[in-house]
Parts: C-alpha cells; structure tokens; sequence
C-alpha cells in the first residue's frame, strides 16, 4: 500500500515531565509511559482532555525507554542507565532483572517484548553511543545493535543476534514464530526467526519510508504498529557509505551540533507478512520526534523522546 492518509491530531495531554519515549494501553483503556527524570507515569482517559489525568507509578532512578506490559500487571522496562528492570504497577516496586550481558555493563537498552514461554527478548541500540549521543550512532552507523535474550528462568541474558543498525522497537508476530525488530539507522524493520532451520537469524522485513522507533503490537490479530521519528534522509544513508574514519569524525560534529526534529511526522502499521496496512504522515506538525504509538479505543497515542507530553490523534478506519 502505497497511499497514504492524514495524521489528525485531536489534543494533547501535558505530563508535566520531558520525553514519554514509548507508550503502552493497559486492559483499562490508561496509557503507561516513561519520562525523563526517571517517573512511569499512567494517563487516565487519555481520549477525554476535560477528564484526563497523570498518575506516578513509580519511579526507576534511571531512564525508563521501552515498555512492555506482562499478563500480571507489571511492567517490564528498558532503562538506558540501568538496564532490564521489572517494575510494579501496583506498588512501585523496581527489580532489576539484568544489568550485564557478556561482562559488560547493560546500556543503552532500548525495547523488550515477553512471550508466551516466558523468555524475554531486549534490543541494545548501542554498544558506543549512550542515549544522550544517540545521534552519534545514527551517524557514524556503527553496526553495534543487539539482540538479547533472557530464559524463563532468569540469569544472564545471551547475544541472539549482533551488527543491528541502531536495535531499537521490538515487537512478536502472532504466532511467536519470529521477532520484527526496527532498524533505525536502516530505515526498515528485521525478522529474527525464533524456530525452524533459520533461527536465529537476520532478515529484511519491511523498508520503511522513515526511521521506526518503537514497535506495539495491537493484540494477536491486530497489526504491528511503528512510530517513525523522522523522514528518510539521502545525504545521511550516503554518508553511510563512507570509510568508518569519515563516519567517526561525522558523528563527533553531529553530537555537538544543535539538533530540531523535522516537523514531518508519520506511524505505520504492517501485518505479519510485512505489508503496509495503515501510513499515516503530518507535514509541519506542532508535536515532533514521534518515538512511540499505540491504538486505545478510537484513538491513536503518540509519544515522543522530545516532547513533555503525549498527542492524542484520530485512529484510522480498518481496510
């Protein structure tokens, strides 16, 4: 599918804190998200601006990125400074379920999906850049992404896959049969298959018309939805192509260089065989970097690593 469709902003809920970088309904219709002073925060009537409202859940002590809610109730985290923590929703209680991989200290974690096995599965977007340079590994393009994966039992996680650009959303197909993973420094999203002769490897999915971030999955027959936090940029994927001592001294600048996001913004959602279902776009949109959406009732919730608040926008009709 080619066409695409109008992103209609309907209002925006201020959470009084920067940067909800993922978002995630809960059963109830509420919206989980992390901020950047470390708060998990829950969005009561995110549909309704008279009646919305911000509920602290707990708080990390790090930076809280990607969410995943597990059938309990509680929270898995991807913590950029702490790593995999297990968070209640009830409580607050933080757990940290893993802080290494390999001898090496957890950073820059970045997305999880639990399945139904009760394996877990991590994206690491960097192994060079922290979160506050991440600009610097979409420059010089490191190839130093990974795939982690924890058993049911706990313990260390193992390297499924390594060499992603920039390992961020994460989400399963319905059947559990394989992971999707957005490649942002790529543009596309990544199959790793979990069962049959090619387990465990690494194949294109989708090509994309913008960097993904965050991947939701709208439950077992629903698409996978994917934030796009900026457009395609030419000159960037041919810098890409240069030696990697171009591409060091590159990012060097771009770390120390101000940085606006584009004003374009867009989601897509794509079906198990990585068909494009819904693209929708915004040009010149007050509400930049989208990093994150999910679906809730008749409601598309976008968040963003930029932004100190969610926007609320109209969900498209089903095709």
């Amino acid at each position: 599918m080619d066409r695409t469709t109008e992103l209609v902003p309907l209002h925006y809920i201020s959470l009084g804190a920067r940067g909800p970088e993922d978002v995630v309904p809960d059963p109830h219709g509420r919206v989980l998200t992390g901020v950047e002073d470390g708060r998990i925060l829950r969005v009561h009537h995110p549909g309704d601006p008279l009646t919305a409202r911000v509920e602290i859940l707990a708080e990390t002590g790090g930076r809280p990125l990607g969410l995943e809610l597990l059938p309990d109730g509680d929270l898995l985290v991807c913590d950029a400074e702490r790593g995999l923590l297990r968070v209640s929703t009830g409580d607050g209680t933080v757990r940290v379920l893993a802080d290494s991989v390999a001898g090496e200290r957890l950073r820059f974690c970045s997305n999880a999906v639990a399945l139904a096995d009760g394996s877990v599965y991590v994206t690491v977007s960097s192994r060079r850049h922290p979160l506050d340079r991440w600009i610097g590994d979409i420059v010089e393009h490191t190839g130093t992404g990974r795939l982690l994966r924890l058993a049911p039992d706990g313990g260390e996680p193992e390297v499924l896959l390594e060499g992603l650009q920039f390992a961020n959303g994460l989400a399963a197909s319905a059947d559990g049969s394989f992971l999707v993973i957005a490649e942002t420094g790529t543009c596309r999203l990544v199959r790793c298959r979990l069962t049959g002769p090619r387990a465990g490897h690494a194949e294109s999915f989708a090509d994309l018309p913008g960097m993904p971030d965050n991947l939701w999955r709208e439950g077992p027959d629903g698409p996978i939805w994917v934030a796009l936090a900026g457009p395609r940029l030419p000159p960037l994927h041919l810098l890409h192509r240069t030696p990697p001592a171009v591409r060091r001294v590159a990012a060097r600048a771009a770390v120390h260089a101000p940085y606006r996001p584009s004003g374009t913004t867009g989601v897509v959602a794509v079906d198990d065989q990585g068909r494009t279902v819904h693209h929708l776009t915004r040009r010149r949109s007050g509400f930049r970097m989208v990093t994150s959406v999910c679906a809730t009732g008749d409601h598309l919730v976008l968040g963003s690593i930029w932004e100190p608040g969610v926007a609320v926008c109209a969900r498209p009709a089903d095709r």
